[in-house]
């Protein structure tokens, strides 16, 4: 069989169309790769832009929250003298935001509220919730060990807040601390009559 000059040329036109027509579709596939790289990498800072937003709205959430909770002991370090005085506790002394630290253990009660040989720790939140109650009772179990000063103290605690629904109130009342919190314009005690407090 033969083969002519110009069969060889057509194939010769042909592959070289087909030539073309691949690098034009190896360019085209370039041009996609390249543009679906720059899509992710879009993509990509939106979502650096995106973790950035959701850090600083968590940090201004958690700033807010600070802030709402240091309103809460604001508006409760009047009233605690009042308060636990007519629980039969003639208190004389409010110390705010006390820290301390001993041994490894550190400390931080947002109220303590002292007579001559009895104290009470106060923790303020604004929404109060069972975790707050159970972190406080680990609070009242090392203050003695952190605080020697107050060794021969009455320990007894208090949870306070803007925000204490019924169950947390039974709740912290079933473990023995004062549950105050705001009705109307007031901070008042929840405790049922005849309330006795824990002591540690």
């Amino acid at each position: 069989m033969s083969v002519t000059y110009e069969e060889i040329l057509n194939l010769f036109r042909e592959n070289d169309l087909q030539i073309k027509e691949l690098l034009r579709s190896q360019q085209e596939t370039d041009r996609k790769f390249q543009d679906t790289d720059r899509k992710f990498q879009e993509t990509d800072r939106r979502l650096q832009d995106t973790d950035r937003l959701v850090k600083q709205l968590s940090k201004n959430l958690g700033d807010i929250g600070n802030r709402l909770g240091e309103f809460v002991e604001h508006m409760v370090a009047p009233a605690v003298v009042r308060l636990f005085r007519q629980q039969g506790l003639d208190v004389h002394v409010v110390y705010p935001g006390v820290a301390a630290k001993r041994d490894g253990v550190a400390l931080e009660i947002d109220l303590l509220v002292v007579n001559d040989g009895a104290l009470v720790a106060v923790e303020c939140k604004s929404k109060l919730i069972e975790d707050h109650i159970d972190a406080h009772l680990l609070r009242l179990a090392t203050l003695k060990q952190v605080l020697p000063i107050y060794q021969d103290y009455r320990v007894m605690g208090a949870v306070a807040g803007m925000v204490v629904g019924d169950e947390v109130a039974q709740y912290a009342a079933a473990r023995g601390l004062y549950v105050l919190s705001q009705t109307g314009e007031q901070v008042d005690v929840r405790n049922p009559e005849g309330f006795d407090p824990a002591v540690w």
